[in-house]
């Protein structure tokens, strides 16, 4: 047997042209036998389909055919994010450019634990995350702004201490998940082990699990009755409990994409000198619209700010990002391996990148967001926001009119919460089941005032009104009456 062809090197390119095809091929025979948004049948039905496509795990020989076989079966068995009435969770359809880079990335695979591993890498990751730390800090008087898109001096890298230690800075992270837990973990070493996070009920589960991770004491949960943080609330909790606090507000809550009053949490934070981070995973994309940046007014304010760009980024997972107000808090996270970042070799010039992340081995994932946002610019990302916000308020305009359904709100961002009239709980939560299983509309659950809600999160920008229009009538022809 001769040996395979790797994918990088002179010849990389040649062997991977064949193979390129047979893979979109499958892609395209897969999505057709799926017929849908998603795989009909239910979870035993998925599952024979892709126990039989892939036999033996282990064969004692090859089988050529490996490729285009399990790349159709993902394809048959996968719910498509691009299907307009795929539309439940905050599962973007990815650009195509991005997953151009995304390719790229793993062609080449430097992986950023070591400069002399990923030369370009680790310089396109800090010139991307630092842009992206100004666009969140921009409003911060005399701080980001100063720095916005600033490239080092010539001669220079971005390595260099051509920033200050005030200035902001980003880590890429594997999505909102690790950057909450990074956020709890700068605020334990800034602070101390004994900082207690505050949240409202609202807040994502990433952040009461991180404290538990972290060994912090329990955390206080304030309720949220309207689905975000009540300032109010805050107050007076922040008054009876010894410091110091972390509070965690957030810029587009999972369930119906609600944004916590950011200023006067801010304020809060200020009175009672606690330190304040924002969760703005799901939100966060609105910094590049100029018709919706001012809904994350105030979350200059936060001293660590989680954004996630396979959300509102149109990015394949993953692209998480966390941003810091000022850099030197990121010295918490520096580590030393002598293989990975000697003394001498640091002192003579070479990066070291062990503190840009608790992981050690990580992909580039900053090309395929560095590809995005130099194809696009802030005009092309912030219309794809703007799409999707406007669609979404199109799809609950539909739902206010139709009388036999009931809107929870009208979106904040793109998240609608419908249900229809006069069903139960159990009525709502089958109609879900009933279309993932016949595989026609993938829409969430949420709860919220006591009641069960179906979710359709908007995130799909060819979303077009005849689409919203046949997702409601799919669910009202579903529903008992």
């Amino acid at each position: 047997m001769s040996t395979p062809p790797l994918a990088s090197g002179p010849a990389g390119p040649q062997a991977l042209g064949p193979l390129l095809e047979t893979t979109l091929d499958a892609v395209r025979d897969g999505t057709r036998r799926r017929g849908g948004p998603f795989p009909a049948g239910g979870p035993a039905e998925v599952a024979a389909r892709l126990r039989h496509a892939l036999g033996d795990v282990l064969p004692e020989e090859g089988d050529p055919e490996a490729l285009r076989l399990l790349v159709r079966a993902l394809a048959e068995g996968s719910a498509d994010p691009a299907d307009p009435l795929c539309a439940a969770h905050l599962h973007c359809p990815p650009l195509a450019v991005a997953a151009a880079a995304d390719l790229a990335a793993s062609v080449l695979n430097p992986s950023l634990d070591s400069w002399d591993q990923a030369p370009a890498a680790s310089e396109l990751e800090e010139l991307v995350t630092r842009s992206l730390a100004t666009e969140v800090y921009a409003d911060v008087p005399g701080g980001a702004g100063l720095y916005r898109f600033a490239a080092p001096p010539r001669g220079a890298t971005s390595h260099d201490a051509s920033a200050p230690n005030n200035a902001p800075d980003a880590l890429v992270t594997t999505g909102g998940t690790e950057s909450n837990q990074l956020a709890l973990l700068l605020a334990r070493e800034t602070l101390d082990a004994g900082v207690r996070l505050v949240c409202g009920a609202n807040a994502h589960h990433s952040l009461p699990r991180a404290a538990w991770l972290l060994g912090l004491p329990d955390p206080v949960i304030i309720p949220a009755p309207a689905g975000t943080l009540d300032p109010t609330a805050l107050d007076a909790a922040l008054s009876k409990l010894p410091g110091p606090h972390l509070v965690a507000a957030t810029a587009g809550t999972t369930d119906a994409g609600l944004i916590d009053p950011l200023p006067e949490i801010a304020a809060v934070c200020q009175t009672h000198r606690a330190r304040l981070h924002i969760d703005a995973a799901y939100g966060g994309g609105l910094l590049f619209s100029d018709s919706q940046r001012a809904k994350l007014t105030g979350i200059g304010a936060a001293h660590t700010v989680t954004l996630d760009l396979h959300k509102l980024g149109w990015q394949p997972v993953a692209a998480g990002i966390l941003a810091v107000r000022e850099r030197s808090d990121l010295a918490a996270l520096h580590q030393r391996a002598d293989y990975l970042n000697a003394d001498d070799d640091t002192e003579a010039g070479l990066p070291d990148l062990l503190g840009r992340s608790l992981r050690t081995t990580r992909r580039p994932d900053v090309l395929k967001i560095a590809v995005t946002l130099k194809t696009l610019g802030r005009t092309g990302l912030g219309a794809l926001v703007d799409q999707v916000c406007a669609r979404a308020r199109e799809f609950s305009d539909l739902i206010a009119a139709h009388p036999r359904f009931e809107l929870y709100d009208t979106p904040t961002i793109s998240t609608v919460l419908f249900r229809p009239a006069h069903a139960t709980d159990d009525d709502i939560a089958a109609v879900r089941r009933t279309l993932l299983a016949t595989g026609r509309a993938v829409l969430g659950r949420a709860r919220l005032d006591g009641r069960l809600w179906l979710k359709a999160t908007i995130l799909n920008p060819h979303t077009r009104p005849d689409d919203l229009a046949a997702l409601l009538k799919l669910v009202e022809g579903t529903t008992p009456r």
